[in-house]
């Protein structure tokens, strides 16, 4: 190798480790906020609380967390999002959420202009910041939620929905199921449209650690209607 050609290679070298990583851009909540953008709060599934990133399972594979956040950024939504700290608790979590939402308002962002997708654990988050806000034109979209016994236990600790709200989850899920007994419970409560989708894909819970099409596409839909 010549020396220029080395000098090539090594300067090469130093610009890729320098350049950021495709993956990295900011999702935390903005310093400054602009009331006429949209925004999408994603909270994602439990295993990046349990493994951190990259978080994979034995079953479904990795959790692709930044090319789901890129995929919504695609669209000109401003993306909140974190990875939660392992075991955090979710409902003081929602409680949270349902500040950072309270700020936007404040601040002059219209109610319909904000969405909350929640994903596995992240889907019960965001039923309990619904919960919580009280807002009517705000929407939410749970992935994967709805289990029976969960929302059974929702029912009995009277939480109901407020908002707009889509649900999607696989037929082949077994760690979800439909909300439509969460929804009854919740007419003439708060809840102001609802509509449920069940996805014939068949690897189940799977659906969520990726940016497939077949939810992402409702998902944008419902927030920009």
């Amino acid at each position: 190798m010549t020396r220029i050609a080395f000098i090539l290679l090594i300067i090469s070298i130093l610009l890729g480790a320098c350049a950021p990583s495709p993956q990295a851009f900011n999702t935390s909540f903005p310093s400054e906020i602009d009331p006429d953008a949209r925004y999408l709060f994603y909270l994602h599934g439990k295993i990046i609380e349990d493994q951190g990133l990259p978080a994979i399972s034995p079953e479904y594979g990795e959790y692709q967390y930044h090319n789901i956040l890129k995929t919504f950024a695609k669209h000109d939504f401003v993306i909140i999002s974190e990875e939660r700290e392992k075991d955090t608790d979710g409902v003081a979590y929602a409680k949270a959420v349902e500040q950072q939402i309270k700020d936007l308002l404040e601040a002059g962002v219209p109610a319909r202009n904000i969405t909350v997708v929640g994903a596995s654990k992240g889907s019960y988050i965001a039923i309990f910041t619904s919960y919580f806000l009280k807002e009517s034109e705000v929407k939410f979209v749970l992935l994967g939620s709805c289990s029976p016994s969960e929302t059974q236990n929702l029912i009995d600790m009277n939480i109901h929905l407020y908002g707009n709200i889509l649900s999607i989850y696989d037929f082949t899920d077994p760690y979800a199921g439909s909300c439509n007994e969460l929804f009854s419970f919740s007419e003439g409560k708060g809840i102001d449209d609802y509509n449920e989708i069940v996805l014939d894909i068949g690897t189940g819970h799977g659906i969520l650690y990726q940016p497939l099409d077949e939810w992402v596409l409702p998902t944008l839909n419902w927030a920009k209607q």
